[in-house]
């Protein structure tokens, strides 16, 4: 763990702004994560049907796609700052209107319209917007490392938002009130974080809105992109695969198969989940130290197959306990892409490219994780079929893992 430590110094490179936009994050991840392990049980209860469950999810998850590339792919011309409090506003859209119907229309509306994760990830406009801000006032030396650190506080947000999620929902059946309406408590103070967001989003200075754009290159612009154009769509590609592939296993599905293979209670789902997402968010410290050693690609492929075999390996456990010792080791090495991935996309393209880069690649992993719940939803739905998801998953990011590495192993960006 020692070796981690050097990389505290990069939290010094970060002004108000930048600390603003950390606080953002864990806001809106602890939001995401209280939410991710009880939105599946909250739509079962109300009587929806598990197609009809999975079809939500799908839709919620292109909706958010809808908005991200909307709210991107403007936010250079209209501002990120307004972008992201237009999201952090429609994030309580979404939670206002799930708390107060369960039926299948208005969610709907609000699963489309809105913004809400069903997976405990990042989804919506801020991600790509919070990065590209996070490049004009943090230095380039840092960077990697401070978006390790950015997706490490990300990862004990939503860990202690699921955790708290769970223990809610507990506390309120304590209190008296029904399975039902203790769902719809907890989706009431996820509105109320999207409240608080808009707020810290209104104090983020102008330090970081992109530079002018008399000082951009005049060549032809394709959604905000130009010289990058092929690097960005053919990652946008790659991405959209391992979003689609991880679509099976959302935390919120993950989280209702515990508790039909094993009738696991959501204060146990919320316990799980807070671990798995905490050693999630350890060890994007370690991806940005591997890198440095081994590059960016290499630490995405190395570490992204084993993660997936273990997940492969999670239904074929005869018990609840080893089953969560293989979604933990997963959750420990899972996540060591992320920070590469997203520090390679921004040192690929030129800097007046990283709001779109971020915001295209961003959307095609949320487009490709669209599909893939509805589908999720029709195995669950057949007992037999109940495991398949994990199955499913972890191959097709196997075969993720093999193209990305084929495809840009010799791709390297400056300073590698």
């Amino acid at each position: 763990m020692s070796g981690l430590l050097p990389h505290a110094e990069s939290l010094r490179s970060l002004d108000r702004d930048g600390r603003l936009l950390f606080a953002t994050r864990c806001l809106r991840l602890f939001g995401y994560g209280l939410i991710s392990v009880i939105l599946v049980l909250y739509l079962s209860e109300t009587g929806l049907p598990d197609p009809e469950i999975g079809l939500l999810l799908t839709l919620t998850l292109v909706g958010d796609a809808a908005i991200s590339l909307l709210l991107t792919t403007n936010a250079d011309r209209l501002g990120r700052r307004n972008m992201l409090r237009c999201g952090a506003l429609l994030l309580v859209l979404a939670g206002v209107v799930f708390a107060l119907t369960g039926t299948f229309w208005p969610l709907l509306f609000a699963a489309v319209v809105g913004v809400i994760s069903p997976s405990g990830n990042e989804v919506g406009p801020f991600l790509p917007i919070e990065q590209a801000a996070l490049s004009e006032v943090v230095p380039g030396t840092h960077r990697t490392a401070v978006f390790a650190w950015y997706n490490l506080a990300g990862s004990l947000a939503t860990a202690l938002g699921a955790l708290a999620g769970g223990a809610a929902v507990d506390l309120a059946r304590g209190a008296g009130l029904s399975p039902l309406a203790s769902f719809r408590v907890v989706l009431f103070a996820y509105a109320a974080v999207g409240a608080l967001l808009t707020g810290l989003f209104l104090l983020v200075s102008a330090r970081v809105e992109p530079p002018p754009a008399a000082v951009r290159p005049k060549r032809p612009v394709f959604l905000g992109l130009h010289r990058s154009k092929r690097v960005v769509f053919r990652l946008s590609s790659l991405f959209a695969l391992d979003a689609f592939a991880g679509g099976f296993v959302v935390q919120s599905i993950a989280a209702y198969w515990f508790h039909v293979r094993f009738g696991v209670s959501p204060t146990t789902l919320g316990a799980i989940f807070f671990g798995a997402n905490l050693l999630a968010g350890v060890s994007a410290l370690a991806a940005a130290s591997l890198a440095r050693r081994i590059g960016l690609v290499e630490t995405m492929v190395y570490t992204h197959i084993p993660s997936n075999v273990l997940l492969i390996l999670v239904p074929l456990m005869p018990n609840l306990p080893l089953a969560i010792t293989m979604l933990l080791l997963r959750f420990s090495i899972s996540q060591m892409d992320v920070p590469t991935r997203q520090s390679y996309t921004m040192a690929v393209v030129d800097p007046d490219e990283r709001s779109a880069a971020s915001g295209i690649t961003g959307v095609a992993r949320t487009a490709g994780a669209a599909v893939s719940p509805s589908l999720a939803g029709l195995l669950l739905s057949v007992p037999a079929l109940l495991s398949t998801p994990f199955f499913v998953a972890g191959g097709l990011k196997i075969v993720y893992d093999v193209l990305l590495y084929r495809s840009f192993v010799r791709v390297r960006p400056p300073g590698e």
